[in-house]
């Protein structure tokens, strides 16, 4: 099974890796710095550089019934002829759209602790994201919650990360925040992440290690999805 490295360092953007298998649009490595689909949180693109050449990742996912992270490419035949179990390769990610994923998927922890509802539903984005609650009758205001938002991303907090049994679950369901995405079961353990004073919850994404270094945010739009449900745009305050 793929060593999923951005649990060890979600900062590195390349690394050494080793093929394991290649399929008919996708290869497997020893290790992986890239993220796979989940959680509402877009696969990683990048690339891989093999010797001189270099090829496309255009998505990364797991494998439905292996659970393996699959990396998508496309590359011609005398490309294709060079990646073979055993050959070493250089990933490199696009750093970019990764990060802001990692700023986007921690704002979106902190919007869920704004607004006690709960979640529905959401989608993690490079430029907008969005949480869905059941909110009954709470009213939501767009100017206030974006004043909180960023009243919580400009303190000097760090996340810590950890993992914890399926029976802290069990005892505790609240924990579990998202009506929509449930933590797996029978993995063993699951991977929890704190914003101390602020958020903690079975997550399996990417975040920043301090809310400081997420940009300015914006709630651009809350839409009626229903007679409870709301859907809350979350968005980077673009400056020039």
């Amino acid at each position: 099974m793929t060593e999923a490295y951005y649990y060890e360092d979600a900062y590195t953007r390349s690394i050494s890796a080793v093929v394991t298998g290649v399929f008919n649009d996708s290869v497997t490595f020893d290790r992986t710095i890239f993220y796979p689909l989940g959680g509402g949180q877009p696969g990683d693109q990048g690339f891989l550089n093999i010797g001189d050449d270099q090829i496309m990742i255009s998505d990364t996912r797991r494998d439905p019934k292996t659970r393996e992270i699959l990396h998508f490419f496309a590359a011609p035949p005398e490309q294709r002829s060079l990646l073979a179990p055993g050959a070493r390769v250089q990933l490199e990610l696009d750093w970019s759209r990764r990060f802001r994923h990692m700023q986007m998927h921690t704002a979106m922890h902190l919007l869920g602790a704004l607004i006690d509802a709960p979640v529905t539903g959401g989608q993690v984005g490079r430029d907008k994201s969005r949480l869905d609650f059941d909110v009954g009758d709470l009213a939501l205001d767009k100017s206030a919650l974006t004043l909180q938002i960023n009243a919580l991303r400009e303190q000097s907090v760090s996340l810590e990360f950890e993992t914890v049994s399926e029976r802290v679950l069990d005892a505790q369901p609240d924990l579990i925040r998202t009506m929509s995405v449930k933590p797996p079961r029978g993995v063993g353990d699951v991977r929890m992440v704190r914003i101390p004073g602020i958020d903690y919850q079975p997550c399996g994404g990417t975040h920043v290690s301090k809310l400081e270094e997420i940009q300015p945010l914006m709630i651009s739009k809350i839409e009626n999805k229903g007679r409870q449900n709301r859907r809350v745009h979350l968005t980077f305050e673009e400056r020039e």
